[in-house]
C-alpha cells in the first residue's frame, strides 16, 4: 500500500538527547513498523545510540516486530500484546481499530 508510508512531519529533542542513557519511544500499536523505524531513525540521526533506545507500545505484530527488529536489532521492545497478523489494509488483526481515529473521534 503506497498510502501506507510513513512520512516524518515534526522532530523536536532536548538538545542534550544523544548523552541519556535510556530513550523510550512510545506508540499504542507497531503495525508495518514504518513508523517506528522511522522515529527510530530520526533518533539515531540526533545521536542517540540504538542500544539505549526502548520500543514501548500496546499492540503489535509479527510482521511489525520483525521488520523493526531487523532493522534495529539493538533496540529494546516492550509490548503488552501481540496480535495474529495484519490484515491487506495493514491493520492488526483483531486490533482495536485507527488508534488515531479513536483517540481524535474523527
Amino acid at each position: 500500500h503506497p498510502d501506507k508510508i510513513a512520512k516524518l512531519y515534526y522532530s523536536k529533542f532536548p538538545k542534550d538527547i544523544a548523552s541519556l542513557s535510556m530513550v523510550i519511544l512510545v506508540d499504542p500499536m507497531l503495525a508495518t513498523g514504518g513508523s517506528a523505524i522511522l522515529a527510530i531513525k530520526t533518533l539515531i540521526e540526533a545521536g542517540v545510540k540504538a542500544e539505549n533506545i526502548l520500543f514501548l507500545n500496546v499492540v503489535s505484530c509479527p510482521e511489525g516486530l520483525d521488520a523493526l527488529s531487523a532493522t534495529y536489532p539493538k533496540i529494546k521492545i516492550v509490548t503488552a500484546a501481540v496480535d495474529s497478523h495484519l490484515n491487506e489494509n495493514k491493520y492488526i488483526v483483531p486490533g482495536l481499530g485507527d488508534f488515531g481515529d479513536r483517540y481524535y473521534s474523527t
